[in-house]
């Protein structure tokens, strides 16, 4: 009997511990968790970011900001085209960028890279950004490109601040570029970016680091509204098999 009466204490105790436990489960487990992100000393992932929605939330709250995009499609609509399209004269010059170039624009916005590319003659050409902005831009996410592999000759960003995994920023890019494809980046190094901005990158070593299948091919200055560096990469040939 006191058997019985032990067993059936124990049953209730876990019942209860059970019952009052599982609603702090289920708080834990669909609540906003905080991002964990690598830092280093040259590049430096910024706090604050509960979750990747709110991450999304607060990049969406300057992409859709009626009076910013206003302004991208009027003023600097036709302050920077002209700027865009002499960085990619320059690159089609070092033979980077060709005409026959398939092209990505990387966080395009309302496409103003987009359309310097077509007005010098790299007709195939297309942005990506969280809010679609037709025909120059598709909705896409920088951290899973909507692309398939090997599919661009070249992708250019001036947005990789506002990556918050830099490494699947850079991954995506390695892997929706074709072979021997050209990869071009305008960071800020001197200064730091604006509030928006996810990272904030201090010298051109981490990018090399994330580039794994990817070579140098050149960095200089330039001026590109507030950021100071353009960055190139080539994408290797691929490896073949041994067997």
């Amino acid at each position: 009997m006191k058997i019985t009466l032990t067993k059936q204490f124990i049953l209730r105790c876990f019942l209860i511990s059970f019952f009052l436990s599982t609603p702090l489960i289920f708080l834990h487990l669909f609540s906003p968790q905080p991002i964990t992100n690598t830092t280093t000393k040259d590049l430096r992932i910024r706090p604050g970011y509960t979750s990747y929605e709110n991450y999304i939330q607060r990049q969406l709250n300057k992409t859709l900001n009626p009076k910013l995009r206003k302004i991208w499609t009027t003023r600097d609509w036709n302050r920077k085209i002209p700027v865009f399209a002499r960085f990619f004269e320059e690159l089609k010059e070092k033979n980077l960028l060709h005409n026959t170039s398939k092209a990505l624009c990387i966080g395009a916005r309302v496409g103003q890279e987009v359309e310097a590319l077509r007005r010098i003659g790299v007709n195939d050409s297309v942005g990506i950004d969280l809010v679609p902005y037709p025909p120059l831009v598709v909705k896409g996410d920088f951290h899973n490109q909507p692309f398939a592999n090997d599919t661009f000759d070249f992708e250019f960003s001036n947005v990789f601040d506002h990556a918050l995994y830099p490494n699947k920023f850079v991954g995506e890019i390695e892997r929706t570029l074709k072979p021997k494809g050209v990869c071009v980046l305008h960071v800020a190094l001197s200064r730091r970016a604006d509030k928006y901005s996810a990272n904030d990158l201090f010298s051109v070593e981490p990018l090399v680091e994330m580039f794994k299948n990817s070579d140098l091919v050149h960095v200089r200055s330039v001026d590109g509204f507030g950021l100071d560096t353009e960055v190139v990469f080539r994408k290797k040939l691929k490896q073949p098999r041994t067997l």
